[in-house]
């Protein structure tokens, strides 16, 4: 397998990536039983080099649930073949890392309602009032 590209700058090499495969539950016949195909991918974003010290950080922090002493695995077993396998773990896991390295969102900046808005929201609630009085059974007959 290639090198894994996160995003335009940032490349995970082939060596600091690990693969496990065992025998895979669900879909394959007869062939569940005898070939390894379900995939794990292991990537160690403690001790990445690929990673610069502000994204392992980043990345660290977000994945934090996920990480068993600083490794992050992924495991994929929805596929027959091996090799769909590897490219399914490949994909979750380049989009799990691209996820965690963003930068923040920037912060929200609080505003209040507009005057329209608030008109709006007391019409809808005196229209909402109107209706449900009208559904109602006189009873002083």
């Amino acid at each position: 397998m290639a090198p894994l590209t996160i995003r335009p700058g940032l490349v995970i090499p082939e060596a600091e990536l690990s693969w496990r495969f065992s025998r895979s539950s669900g879909p394959g016949g007869q062939g569940v039983n005898t070939t390894d195909s379900r995939a794990e991918l292991s990537f160690d974003v403690a001790n990445s080099t690929a990673l610069p010290e502000r994204l392992r950080a980043r990345a660290l922090d977000r994945l934090a649930g996920r990480l068993v002493d600083g490794v992050l695995t992924i495991s994929a077993s929805e596929h027959r073949a091996q090799l769909r396998n590897r490219e399914a773990a490949q994909a979750r896991l380049a989009a799990l890392l691209a996820d965690a390295v963003a930068p923040p969102p920037p912060p929200r900046r609080a505003t209040k309602p507009s005057r329209g808005a608030k008109e709006r929201r007391l019409a809808e609630k005196k229209r909402r009032g109107q209706l449900k009085q009208s559904r109602r059974r006189d009873d002083a007959d």
